[in-house]
């Protein structure tokens, strides 16, 4: 699920977090009402995973993800995920060169930076699983031949959560893959007229630069962020608490199938990129417990029952959080 960082410059930690933090700021230039997501692909993009975002049409998911990429100056793709899409449209394919009379690799979407793949939900299993070696291993396999990727790398892929109609269900295996699912929802009123406000006076999402939008962190800044984030410590008493929940969650009379180790090791990597942000040395009970929904929330599967009741995985994890007990 994590991805390890190459050799970075080691830099100060205040000063890195600073440019984190310019980015979170650079990206409310063009978003409004979205802090707690942008801090969320932060997040995953320090922890090297990948990002679900799961949102009604028209809550700027989608210029959330470009201008983000904008303030980081990472290179950004997006793939507008539809039921005829191929595997070769993600990762790329062999094209014939009649020049040479040889066949050559020609690049698809998935060499980037940041892949906005757009209602991915829309797309054939067939089609789906062509992102599950990218999101894992970070290389792309054609012929018998291993292309690696970018780094950093992340996928930040969206999908409608109440149209359902001509959609496919991502199977486990890929929503595992995301070390967080991030609910993008409604802007409180305030922000809601603030963004009407912008477009009143001429505001375009499909101009960043216009909007004043400029990369505000280096990729060494990055490199050095992550590596960072990997370095913070964490007890035995805590890796013991991260253990405790994940068992709660498979022993929960709501839950069919509870969390994997997998599922773990991705709330600590989240953890210590959040207690790194927050300028903590070490992560404590408080960082999991921030962490613990938005990584686990498509991990679970409920019971059949459960569903029929009107139980959400959301308020399964908060009983675990609140039955599990805390190292003190």
């Amino acid at each position: 699920m994590t991805d390890t960082p190459p050799s970075a410059p080691r830099l100060d930690d205040t000063e890195l977090r600073d440019a984190m933090n310019r980015v979170r700021i650079e990206v409310g230039k063009a978003v409004i009402g979205q802090d707690g997501t942008v801090t969320g692909l932060l997040i995953a993009l320090l922890a090297g995973g990948h990002v679900l975002l799961e949102g009604v049409p028209g809550v700027a998911k989608t210029l959330l993800v470009r201008s983000f990429s904008t303030a980081l100056g990472l290179d950004t793709k997006r793939i507008q995920f539809t039921p005829d899409l191929m595997p070769g449209d993600v990762s790329g394919s062999l094209v014939y060169d009649a020049k040479t009379g040889e066949f050559e690799f020609r690049d698809g979407p998935v060499f980037t930076n940041i892949l906005l793949a757009d209602e991915i939900n829309r797309t054939p299993p067939k089609t789906q699983a062509a992102l599950l070696e990218a999101m894992e291993e970070r290389q792309v396999s054609t012929d018998g031949v291993s292309r690696p990727l970018p780094h950093p790398f992340l996928v930040a892929a969206t999908q409608n959560p109440i149209e359902h109609e001509g959609t496919y269900t991502l199977p486990e295996a890929q929503l595992d893959r995301f070390l967080l699912k991030l609910i993008v929802g409604m802007p409180a009123r305030d922000a809601e007229l603030a963004v009407l406000r912008r477009h009143a006076e001429g505001f375009d999402p499909r101009d960043l630069a216009g909007a004043g939008l400029t990369a505000v962190a280096t990729a060494d800044e990055l490199r050095a962020a992550q590596a960072a984030a990997a370095s913070v410590s964490v007890s035995d008493d805590v890796l013991g608490y991260v253990v405790d929940l994940a068992r709660a969650t498979r022993e929960s009379p709501s839950v069919q199938l509870g969390v994997s180790p997998r599922a773990a090791t991705a709330l600590l990597a989240a953890a210590k990129a959040w207690a790194w942000l927050g300028g903590y040395p070490a992560i404590t009970p408080d960082h999991v417990q921030t962490m613990l929904v938005p990584a686990w929330r498509h991990r679970i599967r409920l019971r059949p029952d459960a569903e029929l009741e009107g139980v959400s995985v959301d308020a399964v994890l908060a009983s675990v959080v609140q039955q599990t007990r805390v190292p003190i």
